[in-house]
């Protein structure tokens, strides 16, 4: 049977129950697609011996001791793909659940490939089948059905398994530490709580005119405060390819916004229109040397492009011989910056990385290492003597 939780009284007592567990596995089921912040509509949470689906939308629902469990420093919080549960934690409860397990980034490390999904590994590991015929169900309604409950519970009781599976793993490659330097990033608060000015970042302008970007971070601040003022979604609130346009643009009063394609006339005249204009305003005012710009591109020099080429293939063969994801440990960016510069500010020249991948990158860049093939595997091979002729 089903375990349903929709009372404060009920929650308080399993989360008490739980606060003596070595671990939990949690899950949520949410709605984003008309708000700004995501809106909770149902947790799954599982200890070793008892799960249950708690309502935070039951009447009169307290979910402090769910807050508490989270914030819990003797409970393992297993997640699977852990960042969106997590925001809403860190949002509804100010809480960010800790210590962290990821089974998405464990299994990365643990060689199931790049990203890989939850429905995988509890058929590779907890020999588990899961219907994915509810996953877009409509979680906000009332009531919800016993096959959508069950449907929920799946993705923390065959959790158990699959954390119990991959932490031996972990145990036995010896890479556990590997995954505490992941979990450092999803534990942080800031990965959740955003700068509003940085917010221009994510529309990936093309040009690098810095008067531009001025406009674009002040405009892009300004919708960010205002979708999180009436929960709404930034497109719905305002367009991304209007915020570009009016950057280009630099409309100086309500007729030249209003001739902007993707807004109303109402919008441009209005009290709405006016904060936007003030925005624009301040973007265009803002000295230059105080102005956003864009990274510089790495230009690899001439004849370091079949450098990078050969350290893709490096680091295929290393991440296959220790059974990682590739996106895991570098991508063509990480390998361009490496090839141009020795020192590069790169995840792959850092911590285990570096380990597994890094200091042999930069040994075949500089040429003490090679990579050769016996007809059907390639091998890195030690150069003596080459490295400086």
């Amino acid at each position: 049977m089903t375990i349903l939780i929709q009372d404060s009284k009920s929650l308080a007592d399993f989360c008490e129950s739980l606060a003596k567990a070595e671990y939990v596995t949690v899950d949520t089921e949410f709605m984003r697609e008309k708000t700004y912040y995501p809106q909770l509509c149902l947790v799954q949470l599982a200890g070793p011996d008892a799960a249950a689906a708690i309502d935070p939308l039951a009447l009169g629902m307290d979910l402090k001791p769910l807050f508490a469990l989270m914030a819990n420093p003797a409970v393992l919080k297993v997640f699977h793909a852990a960042r969106q549960d997590i925001e809403i934690f860190y949002f509804l409860g100010n809480v960010i659940p800790a210590p962290l397990f990821d089974t998405q980034v464990a299994a990365m490390v643990c060689g199931f490939g790049d990203s890989v999904g939850y429905e995988t590994l509890a058929s590779r590991l907890a020999n588990a089948r899961i219907d994915k015929s509810f996953r877009f169900s409509d979680w906000a309604g009332r009531p919800l059905s016993d096959k959508q409950l069950d449907y929920a519970l799946a993705d923390v009781t065959h959790l158990r398994i699959v954390y119990e599976k991959l932490a031996q793993m972990l145990e036995k490659n010896g890479r556990a530490h590997w995954l505490t330097e992941e979990m450092a990033v999803l534990t942080a608060a800031s990965t959740y709580d955003a700068d509003p000015m940085d917010s221009w970042r994510r529309l990936k302008p093309r040009t690098n005119s810095t008067k531009f970007l001025a406009v674009l971070r002040e405009i892009a601040a300004w919708r960010e405060l205002e979708a999180r003022k009436r929960d709404l979604p930034r497109n719905r609130f305002l367009r991304d390819e209007a915020l570009l346009e009016i950057a280009a643009r630099e409309p100086k009063n309500a007729d030249e916004l209003g001739k902007i394609r993707a807004l109303s006339k109402g919008f441009a005249e209005g009290a709405m229109g006016k904060q936007l204009l003030d925005a624009v305003k301040r973007g265009t005012e803002v000295p230059k040397e105080d102005r956003p710009q864009l990274p510089e591109r790495v230009e690899l020099p001439a004849g370091r492009g079949p450098i990078v080429e050969l350290m893709k293939v490096l680091l295929k063969l290393r991440c296959e011989e220790n059974g990682v994801a590739q996106k895991l440990v570098a991508n063509t960016g990480d390998l361009e910056a490496i090839a141009a510069d020795d020192k590069a500010d790169v995840p792959a020249l850092q911590g285990w990385r570096r380990e597994m991948f890094g200091d042999d990158a930069l040994d075949l860049k500089q040429g003490r290492l090679a990579l050769t093939a016996d007809g059907m595997t390639v091998k890195i091979v030690p150069v003596q003597g080459l490295a400086a002729q």
